[in-house]
């Protein structure tokens, strides 16, 4: 029995190894990758934070809905929304720290080096009180932290959004 059990071991494990391989191959996929292949959408990157900010203030007015009721739906949408604002400040923070941080703000840009970093990292000082809060007054500094990078980062004025 304890043979069999061996074998199957032996003959699984090259699949579960593959199988988180992979797992972490695609999870990395999906972000930018940090070789110097020079395909950047820096807009992109300004959308999909303006959406994420979108989201964790959708996230905190029902997170204040729903904070007072009692039944067992409620109280299962209330931690829905919670981890939904959680992942997209998170995700927020990542495109702060692995796209801008590491691949787009260069400390050889000698004029405006300072300045973006210190508008990244309000950004991610913003992103982190939205985790920690269900005021929608953090969502609101989320988002003016979000345009104020991108005058630093761009040298001028976001289109409305």
């Amino acid at each position: 029995m304890k043979n069999n059990r061996n074998r199957h071991m032996h003959t699984l494990l090259p699949f579960v190894l593959a199988g988180v391989t992979l797992s972490t191959f695609v999870g990395r996929a999906i972000a930018h990758c940090e070789v110097p292949c020079g395909i950047y959408a820096d807009q992109l990157r300004f959308e999909q934070m303006l959406e994420d900010q979108k989201t964790i203030a959708k996230a905190i007015t029902k997170i204040n809905e729903l904070a007072g009721k009692k039944d067992a739906k409620s109280a299962n949408q209330l931690a829905r929304w919670v981890a939904t604002k959680e992942q997209h400040a998170t995700h927020t923070q990542h495109i702060i720290a692995q796209y801008f941080m590491t691949q787009r703000i260069k400390s050889s840009d000698k004029a405006g080096y300072t300045k973006k970093l210190k508008a990244a990292h309000a950004v991610m000082v913003a992103a982190m009180k939205t985790k920690q809060d269900a005021n929608a007054d953090t969502a609101v500094a989320l988002r003016k932290a979000i345009l104020d990078f991108y005058r630093a980062y761009e040298g001028k004025e976001p289109k409305k959004h």
